[in-house]
């Protein structure tokens, strides 16, 4: 009777098709058309921006990070095409996406980059791929590195400013563009350093990925006529052919029924649809409702930009309250600042000693720039991981003001001025430092620069390889130098970080979070106000950046848009630096510089 039964249930089954279910997955290839800023912090630009209803997210460093990775582990992957000719990237960047890259080759799996423009970025990324193509007429500018920096004594005497700076740290560079025609012994001498640092890691890492000896990689750079045909002959890329032909040798060997998946593994950057109220709707409910946590994670906050009062809030706040999460068992603080004001450089290195008192791991990934207040901010972490063309060090403190009393007296305006206290109107805009004054805001520097080099000391310890005197005084290093002397611990970028931060907090496959969550303008126009927290008793105030600033005027009136990048790039740190300036008077900037 059992035997009847077995037999008869077995006709009620319906037949499934086992044979051969692995081979109907179709492959896959991953495509990363790279276009404008990869960022790192996520947040998208508020304000009339929003109101156009732009729904769309900028992607993020660890958005492609964490693709490329999970690329390298899919088995369903079988490659991945690359085109960054439309990105904008930072050299540390450029070579966090290369290892990724290298990871993917190591798994097996083939790397395509097409490019219609060869440089520094575009060869460094071309050397992962085992199929880099070139189009025909392609410009080539891997010429090297150029840096160019702007000096303004001309303009400002012409005018009547004078630039009044007082450095603590003979390598303490930055305010030299303003009082000088060209650079000090002691700036010629750390530029001259790290240049040479960031270009020997570019020859370096071109010629292993394109097994080729570096003086051959040298030859290719010196070489003034080079073409894409020759980069090929040299074996720089692989072949030249046209967009069109490159994309149908990608049918040809992956078959026509091959995904070709443009968003694998990315959040959705498009952000919500907007087509109606009830979508405006939907969007204010389901911005109510983030920031509950479910899982163990481990949380990514990005410090972007130069280090303000307003730029450190959001920061500080999202540490905090990380540190009260339960759920959140490890910190990584990606750094990519130049610096900024030593007030606000102390208010955030505080909130990361709050997130240590706690006992779980603090870790830090700088980017492409953690100098000066970046490295301030950086100090407390159990493990500093930097890219090798990272820029960080430049521990030293500059002071500066600007005196336009001559200006204003060459257009018509005369000043009176009445104080109470000997050294009340040591700030005056209206004339230089007095040396009994010099010698005030000399004094008070020095306390911030001690105060600096103890945050260095107490946080680095032992893994200092010297004395930290002979590290400071405003010498700047690559990640690649900085690992060597102790100021950073390891090479390697935001995989590497998670990697460190999930082992410490014993979690195997941990998720991730970049707080607070990546968002468009329109989505930031609706998300709820930041709540403060009632702990504090007495909360950390932000004044507002004027709108009417010098930053947004320029920016509205479209005159830096007939200039070149290089100038464009120069004035808008130019115009950033004044606004610091203008907001404190003592400032952790590291170097002006601009590598090309």
């Amino acid at each position: 009777m059992k035997r009847l039964l077995v037999c008869f249930s077995s006709l009620l089954i319906p037949s499934l098709p086992l044979a051969h279910a692995a081979d109907e997955v179709k492959p896959i290839v991953a495509v990363y058309d790279l276009e404008g800023p990869v960022s790192e912090s996520g947040q998208g630009e508020e304000g009339l921006m929003a109101l156009q209803m732009d729904a769309s997210r900028p992607l993020t460093m660890l958005d492609l990070s964490r693709s490329l990775e999970k690329a390298a582990t899919d088995a369903t992957v079988k490659a991945v095409v690359l085109d960054a000719d439309g990105a904008e990237v930072d050299f540390s960047q450029v070579q966090e996406i290369r290892k990724r890259l290298l990871a993917i080759r190591e798994a097996g799996k083939d790397v395509w980059m097409y490019s219609e423009h060869l440089t520094n970025r575009t060869a460094l990324l071309g050397s992962a791929a085992n199929h880099f193509a070139l189009m025909p007429e392609a410009d080539c500018e891997f010429h090297g590195i150029h840096s160019e920096s702007m000096y303004f004594k001309g303009l400002l005497d012409k005018i009547g400013v004078q630039a009044d700076v007082i450095h603590i740290g003979d390598f303490k560079s930055f305010g030299e563009n303003f009082y000088r025609t060209g650079p000090s012994d002691y700036a010629l001498k750390q530029e001259e350093k790290l240049i040479d640092s960031i270009f020997g890691q570019i020859v370096k890492e071109v010629a292993e990925g394109r097994k080729l000896k570096p003086e051959e990689v040298r030859a290719l750079i010196d070489n003034g006529s080079l073409t894409a045909k020759l980069a090929v002959e040299a074996k720089l890329a692989d072949q030249v052919m046209y967009r069109t032909d490159f994309v149908k040798k990608l049918r040809e060997t992956y078959g026509e029924d091959a995904d070709f998946d443009r968003s694998y593994e990315l959040p959705d950057l498009d952000g919500p649809e907007i087509g109606g109220l009830m979508d405006f709707f939907k969007l204010i409910f389901s911005e109510s409702n983030k920031g509950k946590f479910r899982k163990d994670f481990i949380a990514v906050v990005a410090l972007d930009g130069d280090i303000t009062d307003e730029s450190i809030a959001p920061v500080r706040t999202q540490i905090l309250k990380l540190a009260k999460e339960e759920k959140a068992k490890a910190l990584v603080l990606r750094v990519n600042s130049p610096g900024g004001s030593a007030l606000a450089s102390e208010v955030l290195w505080e909130a990361t000693e709050e997130w240590n008192a706690t006992g779980k791991p603090f870790v830090v990934s700088m980017g492409g720039v953690a100098a000066s207040g970046g490295y301030y901010v950086s100090s407390a972490a159990k493990r500093i991981f930097a890219g090798e063309g990272t820029i960080t060090g430049s521990i030293g403190v500059v002071g500066m003001k600007f005196v336009v009393g001559e200006a204003l007296e060459k257009i018509g305006i005369t000043t009176h001025t009445t104080d109470r206290g000997k050294n009340a109107g040591v700030m005056s805009m209206t004339r230089a430092f007095s040396d009994d004054e010099a010698k005030i805001v000399r004094d008070s520097m020095a306390e911030v620069y001690g105060t600096f080099k103890k945050r260095v000391s107490d946080g680095r310890g032992k893994a200092l390889k010297g004395d930290l005197e002979s590290f400071a005084g405003g010498r700047v290093y690559s990640g690649k130098d900085a690992q060597e002397i102790g100021l950073v611990d390891e090479i390697g970028g935001l995989h590497e970080a998670i990697a460190f931060a999930a082992s410490e907090a014993k979690l195997e496959k941990p998720e991730v979070k970049l707080l607070p969550e990546p968002k468009s303008g329109l989505e930031g126009l609706f998300a709820p106000p930041s709540k403060k927290d009632d702990d504090e008793i007495i909360h950390a105030s932000v004044a507002p950046r004027d709108p009417l600033g010098l930053r947004a005027m320029i920016k509205n009136c479209g005159l830096l848009e007939p200039l070149p990048a290089p100038a464009k790039s120069g004035v808008k740190r130019l115009i950033s630096r004044l606004e610091a300036f203008q907001e404190c008077h003592v400032l952790l900037l590291g170097p002006d510089l601009d590598l090309k």
